[in-house]
């Protein structure tokens, strides 16, 4: 991954989200595509290095490319946290300084450490020495009342300077102060340009582009200015549009029958629920596949409420995929 990341030109991602991009909703995803760059939810250091990582931190090998995302500030525990990781196999290393909740910068990390770039540069140090994984930075625009323009600039060359091999920017302040983390992912106005600026700032580092992008069409027009796209939501609520990520953004092949990719899940509930899962655990993140086409409603109906039912099986997609045929 560590070479594949450095050349590519064009590069698409999901993006961490907490409570959606758990290994079931990216094993899914990556039916949909086999090119776009995955990432974990976030984990903080301290569960990382305290908690049960086979949990936290396993994944199916058919998840490459897999990036896993990290929350903290202490230099120390993230090093080891990184060591870690990489020891699970995963193909980068990223590190949040962008989200907005409560809980977040309580534990003084995320979005709060745009005001403390020396201290987030640092923590890059830190990391890089312990692997030679791709060490990535997820940041904002800026915080607050910080000048966008200068605060930005002042992150990106600090932890450009400790060794960052790249940075995914959303583009949009945080206000962390007055704001909901819901309402942080929409009311602060987008500002692609800054992004675009900081990339012919710096023509040779890899900078990515996120928040508020919802196709396709529009991932490409961010491609003509940066080097990759992060999408979220659309993503996660609409994952018919990875089924396009191949063939348009990197221009490979067909696209990807969602028929035949939610077909593809079947073996993987069958194997999850012989573990003691539930269905219910990975038929959540298939819902919004089939979003617009007639018999959608009734999908997402069997997918939700018969698949919290006692002895409920992969049977109940079969059935759904019936009702859309």
């Amino acid at each position: 991954m560590k070479e594949q990341y450095k050349s590519m030109t064009k590069v698409f991602s999901v993006a961490p989200m907490m409570e959606w991009t758990d290994r079931h909703c990216r094993y899914f995803h990556r039916l949909l595509s086999q090119k776009a760059l995955l990432y974990t939810e976030m984990v903080t250091a301290q569960a990382v290095l305290h908690g049960d990582r086979d949990h936290l931190l396993g994944f199916n090998a058919e998840e490459h490319p897999v990036a896993q995302q990290l929350g903290g500030s202490d230099p120390d525990d993230l090093a080891e946290a990184t060591r870690i990781c990489a020891d699970y196999g995963y193909d980068e290393i990223n590190l949040n300084v962008g989200c907005p909740s409560d809980r977040v910068q309580s534990g003084r990390f995320g979005a709060c450490l745009m005001a403390e770039p020396d201290l987030v540069a640092r923590c890059v140090e830190a990391m890089k020495k312990v692997t030679d994984v791709p060490i990535t930075v997820k940041c904002r625009i800026g915080i607050d009342e910080q000048n966008e323009e200068e605060a930005l600039d002042l992150l990106v060359d600090q932890v450009l300077a400790a060794g960052c091999d790249g940075l995914t920017v959303h583009a949009r302040k945080a206000w962390l102060q007055g704001l909901s983390p819901k309402e942080n992912r929409d009311i602060p106005p987008l500002n692609y340009d800054r992004v675009y600026r900081l990339k012919q700032r710096l023509p040779n580092v890899h900078i990515a582009i996120n928040g508020g992008i919802k196709t396709i069409e529009e991932s490409l027009v961010h491609l003509q200015h940066v080097d990759g796209v992060m999408l979220g939501r659309a993503a996660y609520q609409t994952p018919a549009l990875l089924a396009d990520v191949d063939s348009q953004v990197f221009g490979l092949g067909e696209p990807v029958d969602p028929f035949a990719a939610a077909e593809a899940m079947i073996p993987y509930i069958d194997a999850h629920v012989a573990r003691g899962g539930r269905v219910s655990q990975v038929t959540r993140h298939m819902i919004g596949l089939f979003q617009g086409r007639p018999g959608a409603k009734r999908w997402r109906q069997i997918l939700t409420v018969e698949a919290v039912k006692p002895g409920a099986s992969s049977a109940l997609v079969h059935e759904a995929l019936a009702v859309l045929r």
